[in-house]
C-alpha cells in the first residue's frame, strides 16, 4: 500500500466499484480528472485482492473520519479513531485530511469587486501583490494586473511565476493589511500558490498588449522564465480555440503515431476539431492507431500533446495560427 500514489489507490477503488457505482462517481468528476482516472484504470492490470481490500478500507475510514471532524471538530474525530483504530492510525488519517480542512488564505477577498482590490493593493510591495493575486481566480488576477503600472506588472508576474511555499506569518501579515476591509483568514501551516501555471492563467486573460510587454520585460530579466510561462499559456484543450486552417497546418507537422498517443487522452470537443480537419482516410488510420494502441502512459501521452502545442505556438508567433480570444490591437481580424 505504501508504494501506491493517491492517483492509483482512486482507480483501484473506482474499478472496484461496479460498472453503475463507476459511473456515477465518474459522472461527478471534470473532464480532466474522468481522463486521469480512466487511464489510470486502464493501466491497473490485475489487482491482488488483499490490496484492493486495504483501499476500499482506507477510503471508509477517510469518510468516517470527515463525519467525525464535521459532527464534533477535530478532537471529537481524534478520540473516537483512536478509541477504534489506535492512536497511530488516527493521527495519519487526521494528517492527511488536514490539509483539505484548512481555511482557504485570502478567501475573504474573493468576494470584493476587482476594482476594490486594486484600491486596496496598488500601493503596496510586488511581492504583497503577488501573494495576494496568486490566491485569486485567474480571471480576477488578470484585471487586477492590467490595471497596474506597466513597471509593476512584470515584476509581479515574475514574483508569482517564482513562488513556492509561503510561510504562515508571511501570509498574516499581508492579511493583516486589509483587515480594516474584511475579515481576515487564518492560516495553517504552509500555503501553496504562484508558479508559472498560475501565470499563464493570468496572461491567458488579459490584453494581447498587455501580455506581450510583461513577456517582453521577463525575456530580458530570465529568458528561461519567460519560455516556461510560454509553454503553458496554450493547453492541449485549447486546440478547440484553433482556427481550422491552422489546425489543417499544424497537423501536416504531426506524425501520425504522436497524434494517436496525443488523442489517447483527449477530450471528445478536442478529437472533433481534429477528425473534421482530416480526410476520412486519415481519420480511420488515426482510430486504428487508437483502438490498437493499448494501455499508455500518461506521461507519454503528456509528451505528444506538448509536441503538438509546442507547433501551434511556433504557428502563431509567425502569424499562421489564429486562436480564438488572443487577439487584441494590432492583432484583431481586419474583414
Amino acid at each position: 500500500m505504501a508504494d501506491l500514489t493517491s492517483r492509483k489507490k482512486a482507480a483501484i477503488l473506482v474499478a472496484s466499484l461496479g460498472p453503475e457505482a463507476s459511473s456515477r462517481v465518474l459522472g461527478s468528476l471534470t473532464d480532466e480528472d474522468i481522463e486521469t482516472l480512466t487511464l489510470e484504470i486502464a493501466t491497473l492490470g490485475k489487482i491482488d485482492a488483499d490490496v484492493r481490500r486495504k483501499v476500499m478500507e482506507e477510503f471508509y475510514q477517510m469518510l468516517r473520519a470527515k463525519e467525525y471532524i464535521t459532527t464534533g471538530g477535530m478532537e471529537y474525530a481524534q478520540q473516537i479513531l483512536e478509541g477504534a483504530l489506535g492512536s497511530d492510525k488516527a493521527v495519519q488519517i487526521l494528517t492527511r485530511l488536514q490539509s483539505s480542512l484548512q481555511d482557504i488564505p485570502f478567501e475573504f477577498i474573493k468576494k470584493a469587486d476587482p476594482n476594490q482590490i486594486i484600491n486596496f493593493i496598488q500601493d503596496e510591495h510586488p511581492q504583497t501583490i503577488a501573494l495576494i493575486l496568486a490566491h485569486l481566480d485567474p480571471d480576477v488576477s488578470a484585471t487586477i494586473v492590467s490595471a497596474l503600472p506597466q513597471p509593476v506588472q512584470a515584476e509581479v508576474i515574475m514574483r508569482i511565476a517564482t513562488m513556492d511555499r509561503t510561510p504562515p506569518e508571511i501570509v498574516k501579515e499581508i492579511e493583516s493589511i486589509l483587515e480594516r476591509k474584511a475579515a481576515t483568514v487564518l492560516s495553517h501551516g504552509f500555503t501553496f500558490a504562484g508558479g508559472v501555471k498560475d501565470v499563464a492563467e493570468v496572461l491567458n486573460r488579459v490584453d494581447r498588449a498587455t501580455e506581450k510587454s510583461i513577456l517582453a520585460v521577463l525575456e530580458e530579466k530570465d529568458a528561461e522564465l519567460a519560455d516556461e510561462i510560454k509553454n503553458h499559456m496554450f493547453v492541449f484543450d485549447d486546440l478547440v480555440l484553433v482556427d481550422d486552417t491552422g489546425i489543417q497546418k499544424t497537423l501536416r507537422e504531426i506524425d501520425n503515431k504522436d497524434l494517436a498517443l496525443a488523442m489517447k487522452a483527449a477530450s471528445d470537443d478536442v478529437k472533433q476539431k481534429i477528425f473534421k480537419n482530416m480526410s476520412e482516410r486519415a481519420r480511420q488510420l488515426i482510430e486504428e492507431e487508437i483502438e490498437f494502441m493499448g494501455p499508455v502512459r500518461l506521461r507519454n501521452v503528456e509528451e505528444a500533446q506538448q509536441k503538438i502545442v509546442t507547433v501551434i505556438r511556433r504557428l502563431e508567433e509567425a502569424g499562421e495560427v489564429i486562436i480564438a480570444g488572443r487577439g487584441g490591437g494590432e492583432d484583431e481580424l481586419v474583414v
